[in-house]
């Protein structure tokens, strides 16, 4: 998606009742704040935001899950009082300032999502909000054209730990190797989830609406839980976030109820029925090759036997690794028996076509009827949600 200048939304700012405006360049209607540089000025408004409370900060990175874990997070502490957490994905130098900045005067617990394109992005983040307690909720093949290797993804979540006070608590997924290393830059406590985790999940089932049930253990007791967030995969983002709320004082019960009642972001394991009876899975936020294989199981998982037809954009950003991801999600699809309708790329295989509306025309052909389904996934850049809108209108 193309980079655009702030400056060129200034008008409909004012328009929507902005009381002023940051500004570089000659100050036009308006009251005009100017300075040298917006971003740098945006930054230390983030900043001075920041050191205006002294709650717990919580920061939140990872491959894949950061903003379902930010979601679930933000619904766990609910109990211990207001809650500030990052909207959507907003998680570069823009998105976290502006969270901090919309922060109450005394807020409970501040939830930052923290995104990075490259090594040193995340530290310059955490000098920003300065969290208190870590999360990493797994390292794995995204972002990789940026970083260059896993190794490197590695390396650059880890800067979220560095940084933690002693007091604090980093929040890590026993499940992935990276685990023992990123353990060892932090100098506040590790609290491990995951299945060789401290915080664990037990007797996981789904139910037909792929919302995951399971018996939470952890070392402040046991509790039942039923997830309001669909997919297996979830249960992994849910020990994060019962993890960080166990450790701030949240009971097992109030994390029960608080995993229960999230509501994810937009475009995130959605699924409705069209009106000619048939399900539309829309995951079309973002993929990689993690969240592709997620989905692709939660498909597989819905209850009866029509067919499964996944509507899927390329997964972007994955350097040298591009089209073997893309064809091992093309043979994970086919031992499924889902049918893949690509869209944009050849990489998935020959049969793609180039847009939405040519998808739509090709979803028509195929003759779906009451009973089948279909999932709609693809990076950000590919704009899939129009597919499951239009889809649902049938």
């Amino acid at each position: 998606m193309a980079e655009r200048d702030g400056h060129e939304f200034i008008g409909d700012a004012l328009d929507a009742g902005a009381a002023a405006y940051l500004t570089s360049r000659e100050p036009g209607p308006g009251t005009a704040i100017r300075v040298a540089d917006t971003g740098v000025a945006l930054a230390d408004l983030g900043a001075a935001a920041r050191n205006s409370f002294s709650s717990p900060v919580v920061g939140i990175t990872g491959s894949v899950g950061k903003t379902s874990v930010k979601d679930m997070t933000a619904a766990v502490l609910a109990p211990l009082g207001a809650i500030q957490a990052s909207r959507r994905s907003f998680n570069n130098q823009i998105g976290v300032p502006l969270t901090l900045l919309g922060a109450p005067l005394e807020p409970a617990v501040v939830v930052v999502e923290l995104g990075a394109r490259a090594e040193g992005d995340i530290k310059a983040l955490c000098d920003l909000a300065r969290p208190d307690i870590g999360v990493v909720t797994t390292v794995g093949v995204a972002h990789t054209e940026a970083f260059g290797s896993l190794e490197a993804v590695a390396r650059a979540k880890g800067e979220l730990l560095d940084g933690l006070p002693p007091g604090g608590c980093a929040v890590l997924n026993a499940d992935v190797p990276e685990a023992v290393g990123l353990a060892s830059r932090s100098r506040a406590p590790v609290l491990t989830f995951g299945n060789r985790g401290e915080v664990r999940a037990r007797e996981v089932v789904l139910d037909d609406d792929l919302r995951a049930q399971f018996r939470l253990e952890s070392p402040w007791g046991r509790v039942d839980v039923h997830l309001g967030a669909r997919g297996v995969h979830m249960v992994s983002n849910a020990l994060a976030a019962a993890a960080v709320g166990l450790f701030l004082g949240v009971p097992p019960a109030g994390v029960a109820a608080g995993l229960a009642e999230a509501e994810l972001s937009p475009w995130r394991m959605e699924l409705a029925t069209s009106p000619s009876g048939v399900l539309v899975l829309n995951d079309s936020y973002n993929a990689n090759p993690a969240s592709m294989s997620a989905a692709l199981d939660a498909l597989a998982s819905l209850p009866g036997d029509g067919r499964r037809v996944a509507v899927l954009g390329l997964m972007a950003e994955l350097g040298d690794r591009t089209a073997d991801e893309h064809a091992r999600v093309a043979a994970d699809a086919e031992a499924r028996g889902v049918e893949v309708i690509p869209v944009g790329t050849h990489l998935y295989g020959p049969a793609a076509v180039d847009d939405v509306d040519e998808a739509l025309v090709v979803v028509a052909e195929v003759g779906l009827v009451a009973g089948d389904a279909v999932l709609v996934k693809g990076s950000r850049v590919v704009g899939l949600e129009a597919v499951a809108g239009r889809l649902l209108e049938r």
